[in-house]
């Protein structure tokens, strides 16, 4: 683990070191670039989100659940599982 980490390091240092290298202006561009892809990106998902909202027929139902196990009407699925499964273990049936 330290020795990932030491590997980390030395490659985040190398990057920091790469990027003070580079010309102030070029520094200035890059972080314009990402700015700006950042903007496209942010706009274009609240865009999506607002033409899915927008959208008609987007309507929520909302239902009482039902249990599934009581649309069975098996009685005999209705027992208490565990209680059943804790009595064959105990008396070692199957």
């Amino acid at each position: 683990m330290k020795k990932l980490r030491a590997n980390m390091d030395r490659y985040f240092d190398k990057l920091d070191e790469r990027w003070r290298a580079l010309p102030l202006r070029k520094q200035h561009r890059y972080t314009l670039y990402f700015f700006v892809g950042y903007l496209l990106l942010t706009v274009a998902v609240i865009g999506k989100v607002m033409y899915d909202t927008s959208k008609s027929g987007n309507d929520m139902v909302i239902e009482h659940i039902e249990n599934p196990v009581l649309k069975n009407k098996n009685p005999a699925r209705l027992q208490d599982s565990v209680s059943t499964i804790l009595k064959n273990q105990i008396y070692e049936r199957k």
